[in-house]
C-alpha cells in the first residue's frame, strides 16, 4: 500500500520539487501540494493523508500554527518539518507542537524518503545538524539524575548510537541485529527512563555528566 503525502511549501520551485522527489518513490504517493497553511487545511480534512511535509515559514499562519491545528483533527496524521531554518527555539517549538521530525531544506532526496519510511519504522527523523541543535537544547536544560544505570549494556550502545544520530536500521547493522529488536530496545530505554520518545530518550542521556 502507497503512503499518501501532502506538501506544503511556499516556495513554487521547491513545492514542485518535493513533488517530484516523492513521484520517484514506489511506496508513496503525493495527493496535494499547497502553497499556504490556509489553501492547504481543507484539503487536508478531506484527503487525510498519512504524512504531511511542512514548511516551518509560511506567508500568513506558520507551519506550526497550522501542525497544532492538524493535531487536534488528525492526530495521528504523520508530520515532518522541512525548513531551512536550523534555530533551536523554532525546532523545539515545532517538536513541542507534534511534529514527528524535522528536516532541512538541503536534504538529499534519498533521505526525505527515507525519513518518511522512518516514521513508520517508529523513528523520528531528523537531519544531522538538526539533531545536533535538539540535544543541544535540551542539554542546556540542566543534567539529570544518573537513570542510565539501570540500562543493559547493549541498551547503553544502542543509546550511544541514537545520540550521536543514526537512525535504526544504522543502528541494526552496526551492531549486527535486526531493526525490529532495535525498536524494543529502544521501547525499554524510553521505558526505564520514564521518557516519551526517542528524542527526549537522547537528550537525557546527553545531559547527564560523563
Amino acid at each position: 500500500m502507497k503512503r499518501s503525502v501532502i506538501v506544503v511549501e511556499d516556495d513554487q520551485g521547491l513545492r514542485e520539487q518535493l513533488v517530484k522527489i516523492l513521484g520517484t518513490a514506489p511506496d508513496m504517493k503525493c495527493t496535494g501540494a499547497y502553497a499556504s497553511a490556509e489553501e492547504a487545511l481543507p484539503q487536508i480534512a478531506k484527503k487525510m493523508p498519512d504524512v504531511i511535509l511542512m514548511d516551518i515559514k509560511l506567508p500568513a499562519m506558520s507551519g506550526i500554527e497550522c501542525l497544532l491545528i492538524i493535531k487536534k483533527f488528525a492526530p495521528s496524521v504523520h508530520i515532518i518539518m522541512v525548513t531551512v531554518y536550523e534555530d533551536s527555539e523554532l525546532i523545539f517549538q515545532a517538536l513541542k507542537a507534534g511534529a514527528n521530525g524535522y528536516l532541512i531544506k538541503s536534504s538529499p532526496p534519498q533521505e526525505l524518503l527515507e525519513a518518511i519510511r522512518d516514521i513508520y519504522s517508529g523513528g523520528a527523523p531528523m537531519s544531522g545538524p538538526i539533531a545536533f541543535k535538539v540535544v543541544e537544547h535540551f542539554h542546556k536544560l540542566g543534567p539529570s539524575p544518573k537513570e542510565t544505570e539501570n540500562l543493559s549494556p547493549r541498551e547503553r550502545q544502542v543509546l550511544d548510537l541514537l545520540a550521536k544520530g543514526f537512525i535504526y536500521k544504522e543502528i541494526g547493522l552496526k551492531l549486527e541485529i535486526g531493526g525490529e529488536t532495535v525498536r524494543s530496545y529502544v521501547k525499554q530505554i524510553c521505558k526505564k527512563l520514564h521518557v516519551r520518545s526517542r528524542i527526549e530518550a537522547v537528550a537525557k542521556h546527553r545531559s547527564e555528566p560523563c
